[in-house]
């Protein structure tokens, strides 16, 4: 049989209405979604379950209810005695596979994750900074035009490689309306502005970072019970010492999400299971290798039911 991994989403997979019923249903999962509510001081799940939608898509929200999601529905789903060889998140979702692998404690992480949104949101002022989807470009050529425009025009850089033919591009808002302009020079179908409140995993996230890396000291990291597969360099980790260092490299570098993916699969994983909000991640791994399993464990019925 062929290897399993866990994968957990990051931000733009969240929605309202996320983990009520695995909180309505699971003892387990209500534990962990009142901790959040707990540890955080405020009803991040009332947030969560009921919105207004504009309120949970504040990054310091998001972050913190996309990772309460995600571990409540893991603790619902560890029920089916279903073990991971490798786990991954998706920028935000790096916290999540921490908390999996039992390198973070869960209400270290929530803690964590509200502040890193809170730092993120901080680091550039408002309408300074922008993201964009780049859809058809190749990954060389799109580095090159980035390059080429952060030189003349104003910084931009690659924050997310997700799959073929998708790459996000962040940066200053003049280098990223460049990139909407110019996309079809590195040979993109569309490029579509993302709705963000910042230049997220791009270099102008330094603030962030520094202000994260203070936070992070604070806590302890313990060593990986399973590899941890970094957004930094695709590459598995185990040393909690280095998970805490590439966290800080994080939000400044691209989430090489792609290598991450074949990475895995050419480790010998065969199936993916996909534990949060959504099914963002599916969608990309299917586009990466269509041969895959994938399974979106996004509600108390897909955690019961992966288990008939």
């Amino acid at each position: 049989m062929g290897k399993i991994a866990f994968v957990f989403p990051g931000q733009g997979a969240q929605s309202v209405g996320m983990g009520k019923d695995a909180y309505d249903s699971n003892a387990a999962a209500r534990a962990i979604l009142d901790q959040a509510d707990a540890v955080l001081g405020f009803p991040l799940t009332e947030l969560a379950f009921e919105g207004p939608d504009e309120e949970l898509r504040q990054t310091a929200n998001t972050q913190p209810a996309l990772l309460a999601t995600s571990i409540a529905l893991l603790e619902m789903y560890k029920d089916q005695g279903v073990k991971p060889d490798f786990v991954a998140g998706h920028s935000l979702g790096e916290y999540s596979a921490l908390v999996a692998a039992g390198v973070l404690a869960f209400e270290d992480a929530i803690r964590l994750v509200r502040a890193r949104g809170q730092f993120m949101e901080q680091a550039v002022p408002s309408g300074q900074g922008a993201m964009a989807a780049v859809l058809g470009a190749e990954r060389e050529t799109l580095q090159s035009l980035c390059a080429d425009i952060s030189a003349s025009t104003g910084l931009v850089e690659l924050a997310n490689v997700n799959c073929p033919g998708q790459i996000v591009v962040s940066g200053s808002a003049e280098g990223v309306a460049a990139v909407v302009e110019r996309g079809k020079e590195a040979g993109a179908k569309r490029v579509i502005p993302l709705d963000v409140s910042g230049p997220f995993h791009s270099s102008l996230m330094q603030p962030a970072a520094d202000n994260l890396a203070g936070e992070l000291s604070k806590v302890e990291f313990h060593s990986a019970q399973v590899p941890v597969i970094a957004n930094v360099h695709a590459k598995p980790v185990t040393s909690g010492a280095e998970l805490r260092e590439l966290l800080v490299k994080q939000v400044v570098s691209p989430v090489q999400w792609e290598d991450t993916v074949k990475y895995l699969i050419g480790e010998g994983v065969d199936t993916f299971v996909e534990i949060g909000s959504g099914t963002v991640l599916a969608g990309l791994i299917k586009k990466i290798d269509k041969s895959v399993q994938v399974i979106s464990v996004n509600s108390a019925a897909a955690a019961d039911a992966v288990a008939q």
